[in-house]
């Protein structure tokens, strides 16, 4: 077996473990495999990803600052490694560095819900409730499948953008 194909039996080994819910045993390897591949941007993602699960938080930051800092990682990875690291920053209080993480993922992922979510509890954490609400009405209008609120789309969206407006005497 030649070191890529090594690579390969390794890191999925590691990810099946933490699908089997044996994420510590995961983590384990994956450190492991970072060590050995510093500059694998899916090594990396997945060792964040399997810290995360486990509820080391900080721990898992620099792998996820790692895998944005190194090319390679296909775009459904690269849109996890910014909910994730966005969601992680803000779980840890660090406000401004998950508004400029999911800012940088929307830039990247247009009109994300998901990114979108966890930016307007970011946003209410900084203070900022009136965006907050913004972003998930505009979220909600667009990706919503419901059908009342797929009849009211328009007036959502009109409102978000200005949450004071009143028809006026």
């Amino acid at each position: 077996m030649n070191g890529d194909q090594e690579r390969d039996a390794a890191l999925s080994q590691a990810v099946r473990l933490r699908e089997e819910g044996r994420a510590a045993e995961a983590r384990v390897r994956l450190v492991a495999l970072s060590e050995r591949y510093p500059q694998d941007a899916e090594i990396a993602y997945q060792t964040a990803w399997a810290h995360d699960v486990l509820g080391l938080e900080r721990e898992a930051v620099p792998f996820y600052e790692r895998t944005l800092a190194v090319p390679g990682l296909p775009a459904e990875d690269r849109h996890g490694v910014f909910l994730g690291l966005g969601s992680t920053y803000r779980v840890l209080g660090r406000y401004e560095p998950a508004l400029r993480t999911l800012r940088r993922g929307l830039a990247e992922f247009p009109r994300d819900p998901a990114l979108e979510s966890f930016l307007a509890m970011a946003l209410y954490n900084t203070g900022e409730g009136r965006e907050a609400v913004r972003t998930l009405l505009k979220a909600l209008a667009a990706t919503s499948e419901d059908p009342r609120v797929r009849s009211y789309r328009r007036a959502i969206e009109q409102y978000a953008d200005d949450l004071d407006a009143t028809e006026q005497p």
